[in-house]
């Protein structure tokens, strides 16, 4: 019987289906429960491959930094110069055949909702019905919430201003004057193939980058992890955990350094009609200005995390308390890909220990707090 006339009971509702989400199943699969019949995975995109499939078709395999593999499938034979949203598109769908998980899509989750009785079931609306679940898995990433700063003048370029998510590669910036906005991978990656075909460039961030020397090892990423893990555990809004590790300086960045293309500039102060001001002073070659066709923001992602609105998790500091891949409040709902388990080592963990915890959750009974 349904717990509620016209909704589907399930145990588990896993929204999401990219690195994290996969993960989840996957574990959650691995403790004996059954795709489709205990737990759903609900996702939103088109086809297989996660926020990867959304990617620009210049970063080839070879080219993307810490892909890891999804728990019980390696990912071997990959060409490194065919597009990345080709050959983990490809891995991820091969992944859900492989251990069945039956992904429901495209479905996009419009709200999750408390049930009638506190601590009972979570409502899950979806664009194919509603879903009564005991517990929640979270996993929809960050690739639908691209965060663009607001600047001083924007509204009146008359060139193109744009945001990571809608870059499609260099070819368009071709003999244009363009302005790179942010200090991560993207922003880098981005500039140094623009540079390649644009007629000028200019690279600003709000800080200075931070380039770190030596292997990214395991001590590191734990520091790393374990910093943005103390801010969700305190109920603050996540930092990503590529901005507590740097810019790896390969030979590739070593190249573009020599070459002037790694110039960093300060934040400009504005926009004009025709590109970008700097205050008096703010440079030290005394340039108060650049011309731009373009300016291109790789200035980060938000979590999606609108449809949980209604569960009114988010604190007075702005995050959500955390313990673990559990919101603290509420021992039903986990958070994968969220916070410390962004990166996808961290999603695969976050998933295998989500599962964990909610298998105990069921197994007990034990209501959510009130």
């Amino acid at each position: 019987m349904d717990y509620i006339s016209g909704a589907r009971d399930v145990e588990v509702v896993v929204i999401g289906a990219g690195q994290a989400g996969l993960a989840a199943a996957f574990h959650l699969r691995r403790l004996g429960y059954v795709p489709d019949q205990d737990f759903v995975v609900l996702d939103h995109a088109p086809r297989p491959g996660g926020a990867w499939q959304f990617r620009w078709p210049t970063l080839t395999y070879g080219r993307v930094h810490g892909m890891h593999a999804l728990p019980g499938m390696e990912l071997t034979g990959a060409d490194p110069a065919r597009p990345s949203s080709e050959v983990i598109g490809e891995y991820f769908t091969a992944y859900e055949d492989t251990y069945g998980l039956r992904v429901h899509r495209p479905v996009h989750v419009t709200a999750v909702r408390p049930g009638p009785e506190p601590g009972g079931r979570l409502l899950v609306e979806s664009s194919e019905g509603v879903y009564a679940t005991r517990a929640l898995v979270n996993a929809t990433g960050t690739w639908d919430r691209p965060f663009w700063p607001h600047f001083p003048g924007q509204a009146r370029f008359r060139g193109r201003l744009l945001h990571t998510a809608g870059y499609r590669g260099p070819q368009e910036f071709a003999g244009q004057r363009v302005v790179v906005v942010g200090g991560g991978t993207s922003a880098v990656q981005h500039l140094m193939e623009i540079a390649e075909v644009a007629a000028d460039t200019a690279w600003v961030t709000r800080r200075p980058p931070a380039f770190r020397k030596g292997p990214f090892d395991e001590d590191r990423g734990r520091a790393a992890v374990a910093l943005v893990e103390d801010r969700v555990r305190q109920g603050l809004p996540p930092r990503s955990v590529v901005s507590v590790t740097g810019l790896p300086m390969t030979e590739e960045l070593r190249r573009a350094r020599e070459r002037g293309v790694l110039v960093r500039r300060p934040m400009f102060d504005r926009i004009t009609e025709t590109g970008v001001h700097w205050p008096e002073g703010a440079r030290e070659d005394g340039v108060t200005a650049f011309e731009a066709d373009a300016i291109l923001l790789a200035t980060g992602f938000r979590p999606v995390i609108y449809h949980l609105a209604p569960l009114h998790l988010r604190g007075p500091s702005g995050g959500i308390r955390m313990a673990g891949t559990r919101v603290a409040d509420d021992p039903r709902i986990h958070l994968v890909g969220y916070g410390p388990s962004a990166s996808t080592i961290g999603a695969n963990r976050a998933g295998r220990a989500a599962a964990r915890e909610i298998r105990e959750l069921l197994e007990a009974g034990v209501p959510a707090a009130a």
